[in-house]
């Protein structure tokens, strides 16, 4: 199918897989969508998109609306046509290109540099941007090093993209520091980005705080934190049997171009629900991580800077035996640093991992009752957790003493990251109150004896 298509079946489609639940709430990006198509239509574009129509369409934004809302919008487009370049349905998608050629993730930037007075030095002022350039810069850089120090696996991405923007504001210096941050957060394309790029902005004020007591708290609107919390996406906990129907359909989903797929999502399925792994965990694997001999699997690098070893069932390490042997023949490096997961252009990165994973869930026909189109990958571990609480249940174990052992195999710092997986079904419900009432009601039956 090329695109702009006039009947908008790919538009819909990607709206969607955006998971967004009611119509309500896909109406909004569909209106912008939709405008925006029939913008590229009414150029006469097919197939290739050339900056300078998005250039046009932008201006066209900022004169109808605000710049604010121009890059929310432009945000709301470049993931459209990132979808579209994955799909094959564009040969390019032109922001991320200049974010790119621009060695900028954020795309606010590259609107800000398109609807300018001169956008070709915008762009150059753009590229020639420093590592933490700004005024505040040095204190930024000073704040994520210290913390980097004391053994914090810190992100400097994220405060990266902030001082970029103070770096784009030329009156940065003069104005207060909570009301950059506020308005830094405020140019995010959604609640829970609003409240990420506040959470920068608040961690920072404290850190210069300490030499510079002019600096103010930065607040939190309550309301745009409450709508962040309401549209955060429940999880859905898998039955058995929907885990099983979920494999099968991975070994038959329909690959002509790539025969190793089928075995390699199936793999990635099994590792994400039997071992509980996160998607970027998977994707990051390599070769000599896999220990047939031990039956256990080594996690490097992981969210929390930690290194640890997991032991795995008979039969989820009889799949990867089999992924392997696949692989082999398949003629792949075997070399231990070779990556796990990989096709003809090298190991799986994580957007085309989860892509295609997605993809497998929609072709499994997975549906919930929540208005959602499926399950998210991060779902699986969530039934994991689930699944092996009820089976302790079931074995008359108690869970209690082995959730040490549960959030160190999933890799957490603590239980309270843990309890975040603790999604109360009907099964494990019954289970406690079973047990509950195994315990309580001899212990109530000997105090009214003693009374």
């Amino acid at each position: 199918m090329t695109w702009p298509d006039r009947e908008e079946q790919l538009l819909r489609r990607f709206v969607m897989e955006l998971n967004l639940g009611s119509s309500r709430s896909r109406r909004p990006r569909e209106s912008v969508l939709r405008q925006f198509q029939r913008f590229v239509t009414a150029c006469g574009e097919d197939q290739a998109l050339p900056q300078h129509s998005v250039q046009v369409w932008l201006r066209e934004q900022v004169r109808c609306s605000s710049l604010k809302m121009a890059v929310v919008r432009a945000q709301t487009v470049t993931r459209f046509l990132d979808w579209l370049v994955i799909q094959g349905h564009l040969s390019a998608n032109p922001i991320a290109m200049l974010r790119q050629r621009c060695r900028r993730q954020s795309t606010a930037a590259v609107v800000r540099a398109l609807v300018s007075d001169d956008p070709s030095e915008a762009l150059k002022k753009l590229r020639e941007l420093p590592r933490f350039g700004s005024a505040l810069g040095p204190a930024i850089r000073d704040h994520v090093e210290r913390m980097q120090n004391l053994g914090f696996r810190y992100d400097e991405k994220r405060f990266r993209r902030f001082d970029e923007f103070l770096q784009t504001r030329a009156d940065a210096p003069s104005q207060p520091f909570h009301e950059l941050a506020r308005e830094y957060a405020a140019s995010a394309s959604s609640a829970a980005g609003y409240v990420g790029r506040l959470k920068v902005g608040r961690v920072l004020a404290k850190s210069l705080g300490r030499l510079n007591s002019g600096i103010v708290a930065v607040q939190r609107d309550p309301m745009i934190v409450r709508e962040a919390l309401r549209l955060r996406i429940r999880p859905c906990i898998l039955t058995v049997e929907e885990i099983e129907s979920l494999l099968r359909a991975a070994l038959r989903f329909p690959s002509p171009n790539a025969p190793l797929r089928p075995i390699t999502l199936h793999a990635m399925f099994v590792l994400a629900y039997c071992a509980g792994l996160r998607m970027g965990e998977v994707v990051r694997l390599r070769v000599g991580d896999i220990r047939l001999d031990e039956c256990s699997l080594d996690i490097r690098e992981t969210k929390f800077f930690k290194y640890r070893r997991l032991p795995l069932s008979a039969t989820a390490m009889a799949a990867l035996q089999r992924y392997l042997e696949a692989r082999g023949e398949a003629g792949f490096p075997r070399e231990a640093d070779s990556p796990l997961f990989c096709h003809r252009k090298g190991g799986y990165a994580y957007m085309t991992a989860n892509h295609l994973l997605r993809r497998v869930l929609r072709f499994a026909g997975l549906k919930t009752g929540t208005g959602r189109t499926g399950p998210r990958i991060h779902d699986l571990r969530h039934s994991f957790v689930v699944h092996r609480m009820t089976e302790w249940y079931r074995q008359g174990i108690d869970p209690q003493a082995k959730l040490p052992y549960l959030w160190t195999y999933l890799g957490h710092r603590d239980l309270h990251s843990t309890l975040v997986y603790m999604t109360i079904t009907q099964e494990l419900l019954q289970r406690a109150n079973e047990r509950f009432r195994t315990f309580a009601v001899p212990a109530l039956r000997a105090s009214e004896v003693q009374t």
